[in-house]
C-alpha cells in the first residue's frame, strides 16, 4: 500500500497568519513614530531659521488717522463747509445744513420758545439726519444772564443760576454739581456743545462781563475753570473757553468796537492763567474775542489777528479748536464786511467760524481759496482738528 505524502499546509497557514498581525500592528502603530502638523519633522528646522514671529493684529486707527482718512475723502466745498458753525436758521435748516455741508449750528433762546424738550430733540435730530458729517449743536448755557434753554421751565424748573451765585451756595463743588447738571440736560436733547466756561477775569460790577464772570481773581478764577472743564469732559460735552485774550473792563463788542490798552503783562500775568487752566484740563475749543488788543494787534479785532492765534498756541500750547465769536456782531461788522471777515478770520488761524450770514461767507472763503490768498492746506489744518475733535466728543461715532 502506497504511504500519502505528508504537506506543509498548516504551517504556511500559520506563517500568513502571523504576517497579518503584525502588518496591522505594524499600521496601527506607526502615527506615533510619524511627524504630524504641529510636531515637524527633524530635518524641517535643521537649517537653523528661528520659527516665523506670530502675526500681530492691525492696530486700532486713531481718531488722526480717521480724521485724515476723512478729509482726504471730502470735496472742497464739504471742507470749507465745516469751518462754519452757524446761527440756526428759521427755514429750511437741514436742507441748508445739507447743501452748504455746514460743521455745526448754534441754538438761541428762539430755538427753544414755546417748544416742549420731545419737538427740540426731533428737530436737532433732523439736522443730524441730513448733515453727512455730524454737526456740531451748540449753546451758550453759562447761567444767569446768559441762558438759552433753562429760562424756559419746560426744560427745567428754575433757570441754572449764575457762577457767583452757584460758588456761594456751595463752593467747587456744587459748581461741578451744576456743570453736570447743564451737561445732561444738554445731551438729553442732543446738544454736544455749550459755549461755557467763561473765563474772563472781573471783580468790578461796573464791567460789561462782570454778571457772567466767576467774579474772582485769577487765581480762583482758574480753579473755576479746571472745575468746570473736568466736569464737562467726564460727560463727553464739549467746552468752550471764552473769550480769549480776557475781556477786562472793555465795552461790549455785541454792540460796537472796543479798545484793550492794558499791556501784556497784564495778560500773561493774570489773565491768561484761566484759559492755561482750561487747556490743561483738556478743553475742546477756545473762543477769540474782538476786542483789539493794542500790546497783541492794534489794528484788528483779536479774532481776526494772526498774532492773537500765534499766542494762543505757541504761548498758550493750545491745539484743539479754535473758534470766532459771533462774526455778526458790532465789533466786526463796524470795521469790515461780512464777506472780508470770513476770509480774515480763516486767515489769522480760526479752525470755526462763529457767524449768522454763512450763505455769504462760505462762497467768499471759496472764491479767496481759487484766487490762491487763502491755500488748501490752510483749510485742510482746520478741517482735521474740527474732525479729530467730532470724534473724540463721539459727534463722529467709531466706525
Amino acid at each position: 500500500m502506497r504511504r500519502r505524502r505528508r504537506t506543509n499546509a498548516p504551517h504556511i497557514l500559520a506563517l500568513l497568519c502571523a504576517a497579518a498581525v503584525l502588518a496591522a500592528t505594524f499600521f496601527a502603530l506607526r502615527p506615533l513614530f510619524e511627524p504630524t502638523a504641529a510636531d515637524p519633522p527633524d530635518d524641517a528646522v535643521s537649517d537653523g531659521q528661528p520659527d516665523p514671529a506670530p502675526v500681530e493684529p492691525e492696530p486700532e486707527p486713531t481718531p488722526d488717522d480717521r480724521a485724515r482718512a476723512l478729509l482726504n475723502e471730502m470735496t472742497l466745498e464739504q471742507k470749507v463747509g465745516q469751518l462754519f458753525i452757524a446761527r440756526c436758521p428759521l427755514e429750511e435748516a437741514p436742507e441748508k445744513a445739507a447743501r452748504w455741508h455746514l460743521g455745526g449750528y448754534i441754538l438761541f433762546a428762539r430755538d427753544f420758545r414755546a417748544r416742549t424738550p420731545e419737538q427740540v430733540t426731533e428737530t436737532i435730530q433732523s439736522y443730524q439726519r441730513a448733515a453727512a458729517t455730524p454737526l456740531f449743536i451748540g449753546v451758550d448755557e453759562e447761567g444767569g444772564t446768559v441762558t438759552r434753554v433753562s429760562r424756559y421751565p419746560e426744560f427745567r424748573e428754575e433757570p441754572f443760576p449764575s457762577p457767583q451765585e452757584v460758588y456761594a451756595a456751595g463752593g467747587f463743588p456744587a459748581v461741578a454739581q451744576d456743570a453736570a447738571e447743564k451737561c445732561e440736560l444738554l445731551a438729553s436733547l442732543g446738544i454736544n456743545l455749550n459755549f461755557a466756561p467763561v473765563c474772563d477775569i472781573s471783580t468790578d460790577p461796573g464791567d460789561f462781563i462782570y454778571p457772567r464772570s466767576f467774579g474772582a481773581d485769577a487765581s480762583e478764577t482758574a480753579q473755576y475753570v479746571e472745575t468746570v472743564v473736568t466736569a464737562m469732559r467726564g460727560r463727553g460735552m464739549g467746552s468752550v473757553l471764552k473769550h480769549f485774550p480776557g475781556y477786562g473792563s472793555n465795552a461790549d463788542t455785541h454792540t460796537g468796537v472796543a479798545h484793550d490798552e492794558r499791556p501784556y503783562e497784564v495778560f500773561t500775568d493774570s489773565n491768561f492763567l484761566p484759559f492755561e487752566a482750561g487747556i490743561a484740563a483738556g478743553a475742546d475749543m477756545v473762543l477769540v474775542s474782538h476786542n483789539i488788543v493794542a500790546s497783541m494787534d492794534g489794528e484788528l479785532p483779536a479774532s481776526l489777528s494772526a498774532r492773537v492765534h500765534e499766542i494762543l498756541r505757541q504761548e498758550l500750547g493750545f491745539s484743539g479748536v479754535i473758534v470766532t465769536d459771533d462774526l455778526a456782531m458790532d465789533g466786526v461788522r463796524q470795521l469790515v464786511s461780512d464777506e472780508r471777515a470770513a476770509v480774515l478770520a480763516v486767515l489769522a488761524g480760526n479752525d470755526l467760524l462763529c457767524c449768522t450770514d454763512f450763505e455769504t461767507q462760505i462762497p467768499a472763503v471759496l472764491d479767496a481759496v481759487a484766487s490762491g490768498e487763502i491755500t488748501e492746506q490752510r483749510i485742510d489744518e482746520s478741517v482735521l482738528r474740527i474732525l479729530k475733535c467730532k470724534m473724540e466728543l463721539g459727534i463722529i461715532p467709531p466706525e
